[in-house]
């Protein structure tokens, strides 16, 4: 943990933030919820979240106040922790039978991804698979149809509350779609550590490590992108600072914060793009229904091994600003191997409940996925599988 004291006190960690888009950062900030619906001009918002956090009390809270300053807000939280696109078809229609004028996303990633789907649907006649990221296809989208958004991230690890895109399965392919449109980042953030406090260890540390992922592959995404170089490295060095105090203590309302802050930033800086982490984890993650965070966990170290030769001199950058004593790749690949046994990520698939008997449609999902090409080593089909029978073993 650092030792600067200014950064262990979570009333020092507040701040108004206009990157990527307008961010209310801090303890207690859930209580300008109202306001940022009222300032997007939503008179009757509905609440999507998922089932697990539609009866917790900050959920009922969260109406509650909203109802006291005017605003009467809907629920919908038939969620997956997969979102579908049966989900996000049923959102609409709530929307659309409350007369909703906007949309609040609140929970982790699922709820997030469900929400920001639903308000991009409730205006637009074409069908969802339509706007999948590929191409030009977000240019079908009537933007004028897109339901305005504040996001409440519960979790610190998809950082989907910045980011422009949802990830859909489509359950009559069994594939993880990503559909697009820059209207699809909220238009406000409500990030308040104090909701994600009673996150259990274990989805603390998952979701944490997807924080991590997105970084990673960002920061080792081929291409010009300095400015979202450095949001990533630094994103990393929250990680490995703030991620074991965070699991290891719940309470901890600082680790809490910090790593709710690298979750946004993993989001922000994977617009560099990403990699074979999640290239694998989108095929695993929809036909075996694992959590995304811990897929992508599991896939961490053996996607470093594979692109090596690419990432070598950068890993070694990152290595001597992380302050590791070995500063090199094999050195942050240890600290990876190491943090993973800490927070108790499996090592390898077997340990999600993943075998070897759709390899081959996954290895061909995974160089289909759209997060491939920009992986620092060009990886199709015969790669993918490569990776993932490294994963099967635990062979690094």
């Amino acid at each position: 943990m650092p030792s600067d004291t200014a950064l262990d006190n979570p009333q020092n960690l507040k701040g108004n933030w206009n990157y990527p888009t307008q961010m209310i950062f801090g303890p207690g900030r859930i209580k300008n919820l109202g306001q940022a619906c009222k300032t997007l001009g939503m008179t009757r918002p509905l609440l999507v979240t998922d089932p697990g956090l539609a009866g917790l009390p900050m959920v009922k809270e969260a109406i509650a106040a909203n109802e006291a300053e005017g605003l009467p807000t809907g629920l919908f939280d038939a969620v997956k922790p997969n979102p579908v696109g049966h989900n996000v078809e049923e959102g609409v229609k709530a929307y659309k039978d409350g007369g909703h004028d906007g949309v609040i996303a609140f929970g982790g990633g699922s709820g997030l991804d469900c929400a920001k789907a639903v308000a991009l649907m409730v205006g637009q006649s074409r069908p969802l698979w339509d706007f999948e990221d590929k191409g030009d296809n977000w240019k079908r989208v009537d933007p004028e149809g897109v339901a305005p958004i504040v996001a409440v991230p519960t979790t610190a690890g998809t950082g989907s509350e910045v980011g422009r895109a949802s990830v859909i399965v489509d359950e009559a392919s069994h594939t993880k779609k990503i559909i697009f449109h820059p209207k699809m980042l909220p238009s406000t953030v409500i990030s308040d550590p104090e909701l994600t406090v009673g996150l259990p260890p274990n989805i603390t540390a998952a979701t944490g490590m997807d924080a991590l992922a997105h970084c990673i592959e960002a920061y080792c995404a081929p291409g010009y992108h300095p400015m979202a170089e450095g949001i990533a490295v630094e994103g990393i060095r929250l990680v490995k600072d703030w991620l074991p105090a965070a699991v290891h203590d719940g309470k901890n309302l600082a680790a809490r914060a910090h790593m709710l802050a690298a979750a946004s930033m993993g989001a922000t800086a994977f617009q560099k793009g990403l990699g074979a982490i999640h290239s694998l984890s989108h095929p695993v993650g929809a036909i075996y229904d694992t959590h995304h965070g811990l897929t992508n966990a599991v896939f961490m170290p053996y996607v470093l091994a594979f692109n090596r030769p690419a990432i070598e001199d950068k890993m070694g950058r990152l290595a001597a600003f992380l302050g590791l004593k070995n500063a090199s790749f094999t050195g942050f690949q240890d600290w990876v191997l190491a943090l993973r046994e800490e927070l108790k990520i499996p090592e390898k698939l077997d340990g999600l409940g993943v075998g070897d008997e759709r390899i081959d449609e996954i290895a061909e999902a995974a160089a289909e996925d759209p997060t491939a090409p920009t992986n620092p080593v060009p990886a199709g089909a015969a790669e993918m599988r490569q990776i993932f029978e490294m994963a099967l073993e635990g062979r690094l």
